[in-house]
């Protein structure tokens, strides 16, 4: 009667617990960290779980099998074998316990056990609780197979701390992911869930070591490792710290994470390895300039318009540069970087070619007078002179003529969203710079030009741009071969080589924004230097701040570089002598809107000054007179007589006969003169 009663209230007892067991989870639901991964699958940066703790995703796939098999071999080995529980182990602890007056000595838990106590959170080094352990263990067994109680192992187990599961243990202890791990690695983390916080190797590294060892020496007595192995790994060091997680894309990752909020992987279309050497470029460069500097990098592929690189700045935790905002996304003034689009529909509207020449004179536009960066005037230039020089009256004269609408049009075929203020019609000061747009913004329209015209969706594995698709060109095939051909010609910065790739720099009003956006047969990249605040940089420009940034980039891209693509049917390839006539000189189709050209100057020597050439040595140097304004040709004179006439230079060397005054005199095409008066010595 007894035996009978106390079956039943043991039953009864144990339809009790049952009821009270939380369900069976899904690993495949469970709460973990969202992992943000790259193109290749590769961690870009993990999230913490809304309660601070850094449990990863993982499955088996994911993890050495020669971890697998140590943690099975020392901790359950016949857990293929057993139903959740190993009755021989229960018992042999059942005899330590009364033999050590109640007190737990084993535990004699099998590793599903040990699931069921990691699900509920509560300690089991009681009777009851072993008993509750008991029960859900069988539970899961009926519910699960072996490998999804094997995963929900790897996912939870504690391993010091706020890390739980496998991956997030071998990321912080050693770095890396658990996919390959060393002897020494693996039996390590096999130890440490037993008593993760007294053998956290970041707090007592001598007791990892410990317990690593003892882990090693039971498997050789096991017969589960050769000995030889297990002398190896013990010579390795036990880490002594935390590593951090890895934290690349960090302003791309945030997004993807807001915009997918039920995802627990994110895959973007990020390159890691390009995302990482990117990074460390942006932050030694920022060092270097100022720091309040910060610096923004977008690389994309022009056939696809994946991003594979993308930094927001200089650092996330950069406090002086703001770190926090994403540059990339910001919406500045982008200088003289519009002047390509510019040119590539004069281009494509046939009012020129890249050798049609052009004035560069002063000229106004109503009560818009444009003038070059250096204060000076070229004269008579080419189309490609205008360009890799970046004069600025050549672009609105020709802006003038294809229109600002047309410009901003543009810009919008190819994904950009320039910003221009309320209920204002676009003007020629968008031309250069006068409008608001992104880093972003401009990789795509470079994008396009490397294209052939043809527009790139830029996308990093978050969503497509609104999934804008446009049938219309931003420039077609020839204007945009054209442009690019003239682009590879702009000079390079003192670390860069000519002809590798197509670029343009730019520098906004007040110094605040640099930029430098180039492409090559393969790669479109972007690079912007400035203050988030917009506070002026003295002495920042394109070519000094931002080049050199993008051709170090270009230099990281490993086996992506690719040469630029060959001239397409129908590009004239021609010097302007050979041009058909209408296109050997751009004039504009309303020249009444013109303003006049100014007469010539001297510009050097100055009026009234002291020139020492050193005429009383007799080892002299001879004079060089430069000219700006007026149209050329010009003919110099010195005391009247003439003694130069070249074509288009706007300068001429004279030999002086002697020391002494001189008048200089140069008068131009239309007639116009100045004359200046210098003492020679």
């Amino acid at each position: 009667m007894l035996a009978t009663a106390g079956a039943i209230q043991l039953n009864s007892t144990l339809v009790g617990i049952a009821a009270t067991l939380p369900p069976t989870p899904d690993v495949r639901t469970l709460p973990v960290s969202v992992a943000v991964t790259d193109r290749d699958g590769l961690l870009l940066r993990p999230f913490t779980t809304d309660d601070g703790r850094w449990r990863l995703p993982v499955d088996r796939a994911g993890v050495d099998p020669r971890f697998i098999e140590m943690l099975i071999a020392y901790e359950d080995r016949n857990f293929t074998r057993h139903d959740g529980i190993a009755w021989s182990s229960m018992l042999r602890a059942a005899g330590q316990f009364v033999g050590a007056g109640g007190r737990v000595v084993s535990g004699g838990s099998t590793l599903t056990m040990q699931v069921a106590r990691l699900i509920e959170g509560q300690p089991t080094r009681n009777v009851w609780g072993k008993l509750r352990q008991m029960v859900h263990a069988a539970r899961l067994e009926r519910d699960l197979g072996k490998d999804e109680i094997i995963d929900l192992y790897l996912t939870l187990a504690p391993y010091g701390g706020n890390i739980e599961g496998v991956r997030a243990a071998s990321l912080a202890y050693f770095g890396k992911e658990p996919a390959r791990l060393t002897t020494a690695e693996a039996a390590l983390l096999v130890a440490l869930p037993q008593s993760p916080e007294a053998r956290r190797p970041d707090r007592d590294p001598l007791a990892a070591q410990r317990s690593r060892d003892m882990v090693l020496d039971r498997l050789v007595a096991m017969g589960a490792l050769p000995a030889e192995e297990a002398i190896a790994a013990k010579r390795e060091p036990v880490p002594m710290a935390r590593r951090d997680f890895p934290m690349l894309a960090a302003h791309v990752a945030e997004q993807a994470v807001k915009a997918q909020p039920d995802a627990r992987t994110v895959a973007l279309t990020i390159d890691k390895r390009l995302q990482d050497a990117l990074e460390r470029l942006a932050a030694g460069r920022a060092r270097i300039l100022d720091p309040k500097v910060s610096v923004a990098i977008v690389a994309a592929d022009i056939d696809s318009g994946e991003i594979l690189a993308s930094i927001g700045s200089a650092g996330l935790f950069a406090t002086q540069s703001a770190g926090f905002v994403d540059m990339t996304t910001a919406v500045r003034s982008p200088g003289s970087t519009l002047k390509p689009l510019i040119y590539g529909l004069a281009f494509e509207l046939g009012l020129a070619h890249p050798e049609s020449l052009i004035e560069d004179r002063p000229t106004a536009f109503g009560a818009y007078v444009p003038v070059n960066f250096d204060g000076f005037n070229r004269g008579t230039v080419t189309i490609h002179d205008a360009l890799t020089e970046s004069l600025n009256i050549p672009a609105v004269v020709v802006l003038d003529a294809v229109g600002p609408a047309r410009l901003v049009s543009r810009l919008r075929r190819a994904h950009a969203d320039p910003r221009l203020p309320v209920d204002t019609a676009p003007s020629l000061a968008v031309g250069l710079g006068g409008v608001g747009i992104t880093l972003r913004d401009l990789v795509s329209v470079y994008a396009a030009i490397g294209n052939g015209g043809v527009p790139v969706s830029l996308h990093d594995g978050i969503k497509l741009q609104e999934n804008r698709q446009h049938a219309a060109r931003v420039l077609d095939p020839v204007a945009a071969w054209y442009v690019a051909d003239i682009l590879a010609d702009v000079p390079p910065p003192l670390n860069g080589s000519p002809g590798r790739i197509a670029y343009k720099t730019g520098t906004s009003y007040g110094y605040r924004d640099g930029w430098a956006i180039g492409f090559d047969g393969k790669t479109v990249i972007g690079v912007w230097v400035g203050r988030p605040d917009g506070a002026p940089v003295p002495g920042l420009s394109g070519i000094v701040g931002a080049a050199p940034i993008l051709f170090e980039a270009f230099d990281r891209l490993g086996n992506r570089k690719a040469p630029l693509p060959r001239a397409p049917a129908g590009a004239i390839l021609a010097s302007n002598t050979e041009l058909p006539s209408p296109l050997r000189r751009f004039r504009h189709p309303d020249e009444d809107m013109v303003a006049r050209d100014a007469a010539p100057e001297i510009a050097f020597p100055g009026d009234g000054v002291d020139v020492d050439l050193g005429l009383a040595s007799g080892d002299f140097s001879p004079l060089m007179v430069k000219v700006r304004n007026g149209v050329p040709p010009f003919t110099y004179f010195a005391n009247g007589a003439p003694f130069g006439r070249p074509d288009f230079a706007r300068q001429n060397l004279w030999e002086p006969d002697g020391p002494g005054y001189v008048t200089l005199s140069v008068v131009d095409a239309a007639g116009r003169g100045d004359s200046v008066t210098v003492f020679l010595n």
